[in-house]
């Protein structure tokens, strides 16, 4: 099964059209109601799905550990996150949200809810569920995509690989959507 050409060029632009879009909803509502930026909104999002090492934490969501660790220091400022030493690893440390993170994420994402419920008052709750499963599928397919050309490139290089499972990058895929 292959997608022609010019469905994929099509496709292209719709996904640009949507990305500057949601550029447009974002730099006039949501990031300038909120005490966090949206890219903190991002990080906090994921690190809400559970306890986790920053270096996983930055492989999933595609920076690099530096970048990551000014976003969680910042967040850890504002009293949002909490570290911990890793006991597998006293190296390492463990993220986690703090009681007033869960919080501020929870009103996050209601804030966004909301809007999004406004946004989309013309459709019906099954044009939004099939639009949840194509933008999963979407996200699924290019995160695999990913994943292999990385994983191709390593070898190529003779750099060990990144060994993900199928768990973790369904969870990328969904987080993302």
């Amino acid at each position: 099964m292959s997608v022609a050409s010019g469905t994929a060029t099509e496709l292209v632009h719709r996904i640009f059209d949507l990305q500057r879009v949601l550029r447009c909803i974002v730099s006039t509502s949501v990031a300038r109601e909120a005490k966090v930026g949206f890219a903190l909104q991002g990080v906090l999002r994921f690190i809400g799905e559970g306890e986790s090492r920053a270096t996983h934490l930055a492989s999933r969501l595609g920076v690099s550990p530096p970048v990551l660790s000014r976003h969680i220091a910042e967040l850890e400022e504002l009293g949002l996150v909490v570290r911990r030493p890793d006991p597998a690893d006293g190296r390492a440390q463990l993220v986690a949200l703090s009681e007033e993170g869960i919080a501020q994420l929870h009103e996050f994402e209601d804030h966004r809810s909301a809007r999004l419920r406004d946004y989309l008052a013309e459709w019906s709750e099954e044009d939004a569920l099939e639009a949840g499963r194509v933008i999963e599928k979407l996200t699924d397919s290019l995160t695999r995509s990913i994943r292999d050309q990385h994983s191709f490139r390593a070898k190529a290089a003779g750099s060990p690989t990144l060994i993900d499972t199928t768990e973790e990058a369904t969870s990328l895929g969904k987080a993302n959507a």
